[in-house]
């Protein structure tokens, strides 16, 4: 693969030439259009898998699905009108303009749409955000299925498996092979009429981390694609089945951990920069969760696919054991914390991760309602996070990570804390803001991230879509729509920011783009799912009962 050595910094700049594709099969060297045709049509049930089997039955069963599957319909059309479906009826006026905005971002790569930009702001200098982002294009892939257009997603998901492929350094050091790319950037020389792509596994990024989140979205997005079109002819491909393992090989390594949740740097997901996030961040323990079992449902079962499986079910077993016992914080648990011991030894130890009680913030004593909880932001040696994150929460829930006990009591908590939560303009990616000298400490004084704005609490209406699928699968269809009705009295006037600012999401954000293509997106999905819910079925899975359940001794969360 060529790359370019950057004199300044010492790292690697990637750039793909206009080489033939891994995936140009019997075709030209200047498109990929051999894997473009219609998707089969493919009976799902007819590849059944583990995520909708339990973990821990190795044999092949058939057996009536689960009712996400019951009433999912793959490659169904949604009836929101859109540039494309205008026979059908708006059912907002802002539905045609968000479908327009969201067609503007496309990018074209040989001919061939393969995602689309973060923004699309011509009144501002666009730094990285001219660049196909894989966390980001995932609403856009949603909003494309559920509108039956699978095409663009099928080609993204290919050009990043490519990319994935890339030797991958950053000053002397290789990264792991199965890393995929935080964002993707598609050059086109009008002289020589060519595209090339140059993309960044965080050689490039604020703080130079790798995105330990691209690769879990990537498995996430490939399951969504096969459920939604019934094609499964893409993810049994070699290559396909190949760049699942590497992804799962980085996760399931063994080393000198203590515990089945990930150790990540800060600035390593959606919160980008230093946020205090680093160690065991619920945000990726709930994606690497919903990955693995994904995976389950993707890897062919064949020699290597069986031994993955039978790692994966052990991980997620000891997974869900320890998030649903150590990260769960209701009004019991917070009460068993306050009231904690300190510096004990051996396994009957009950604060086993010796948390100091006075650590314990004040505000989370008047947060925490009566009824309803929350997984934490972070649990390791003496330390807890205990403010609320948006994403980890909603994917725990969509994942089944949250038993339905903790799924309905998180969905308690929003409800009862909406004015925090969700304010003017849905919604608080965490909660509270750092500020003065905490923020000082933690941030470093970052400009970007005071108090109530961008990742510091600030509100972003892309998590629309994540609340609505988790309202949904709770059985809470009047929040979605009260969020959604919500976003809509500001978004389109607003022109579609990045985040808003201020603790109750009034102001738009100081630094926020405007027409932020996944704030378009997600506004879509959650439209899209509160009219027809059986899309739910493309980024929700069911309840595995037989996963361990959370420890109930009664002495303390701890024991």
């Amino acid at each position: 693969m060529p790359s370019t050595m950057d004199s300044e910094n010492g790292t690697v700049k990637h750039v793909e030439s206009s080489l033939p594709s891994l995936f140009e099969i019997e075709e030209s060297d200047d498109d990929l259009s051999g894997l473009l045709e219609k998707p089969r049509a493919v009976n799902i049930e007819r590849k059944r898998s583990f995520d909708e089997r339990s973990f821990s039955e190795m044999s092949i069963t058939h057996s009536p699905p689960h009712n996400l599957d019951s009433v999912f319909s793959p490659g169904r059309r949604s009836s929101i009108n859109s540039p494309r479906s205008s026979h059908c009826v708006e059912p907002h006026p802002i539905i045609g303009e968000a479908w327009e905005a969201l067609r503007r971002s496309i990018v074209q790569f040989r001919g061939q749409p393969v995602g689309t930009l973060a923004a699309v702001d011509n009144s501002t200098e666009e730094l990285n955000y001219d660049q196909v982002f894989v966390r980001d294009f995932v609403p856009s892939a949603l909003a494309f299925l559920m509108n039956g257009e699978p095409e663009i997603v099928k080609n993204f998901l290919l050009k990043t498996l490519r990319l994935q492929s890339w030797e991958k350094k950053i000053d002397q050091f290789k990264l792991g092979e199965g890393v995929m790319p935080a964002s993707f950037k598609v050059i086109h020389d009008s002289v020589k009429n060519s595209d090339t792509i140059a993309a960044d596994f965080g050689e490039c990024a604020i703080g130079r981390v790798t995105p330990v989140d691209s690769g879990f979205w990537w498995i996430i997005l490939l399951r969504a694609y096969t459920k939604s079109t019934g094609d499964t002819s893409l993810a049994e491909m070699p290559e396909f089945q190949k760049g699942i393992r590497l992804i799962l090989a980085l996760g399931l390594a063994e080393g000198f951990d203590t515990f089945p949740t990930l150790l990540c740097a800060d600035g390593c997901s959606m919160i980008d920069r230093r946020m205090g996030v680093y160690g065991y961040p619920i945000e990726i323990q709930a994606l690497f969760f919903m990955a693995l079992r994904c995976a389950l449902f993707l890897l062919k079962q064949d020699e290597e696919g069986r031994e993955f499986s039978d790692r994966i079910i052990k991980r997620l077993n000891a997974l869900s054991y320890h998030m649903r016992s150590y990260f769960w914080l209701d009004m019991k648990h917070l009460n068993d914390i306050h009231r904690y011991k300190t510096e004990e030894y051996s396994h009957t130890a009950v604060n086993k991760f010796n948390v100091m009680p006075d650590s314990l913030p004040d505000w989370v004593f008047d947060f925490m309602p009566s009824r309803g909880g929350y997984f934490i932001g972070n649990v390791s040696p003496a330390r807890m996070d205990f403010r609320w994150f948006c994403l980890g929460n909603c994917i725990a829930i969509l994942s089944s990570l949250a038993t339905p006990e903790q799924a309905s009591a998180i969905m308690d908590l929003i409800e009862s804390r909406w004015e925090e939560l969700v304010g003017e303009m849905p919604l608080k990616i965490c909660y509270p803001a750092m500020e003065t000298h905490e923020w000082r400490i933690v941030t470093g004084c970052d400009p970007k991230n005071t108090s109530w704005s961008y990742h510091n609490a600030g509100s972003w209406p892309v998590l629309l879509w994540l609340l609505t699928a988790a309202c949904i699968k709770t059985g809470r269809h009047q929040l979605a729509r009260k969020a959604i009705e919500q976003t809509e009295t500001r978004l389109l006037k607003d022109s579609w920011p990045e985040y808003y600012d201020g603790k109750h999401g009034r102001y738009i954000g100081k630094q926020a783009r405007k027409f932020q293509t996944w704030s378009i997106a997600g506004y879509l999905v959650a439209r899209m799912m509160l009219e027809d819910p059986s899309h739910l079925g493309m980024i929700a899975l069911e309840e595995d009962k037989q996963m361990k359940p959370p420890m109930k001794k009664s002495t303390s969360w701890f024991c």
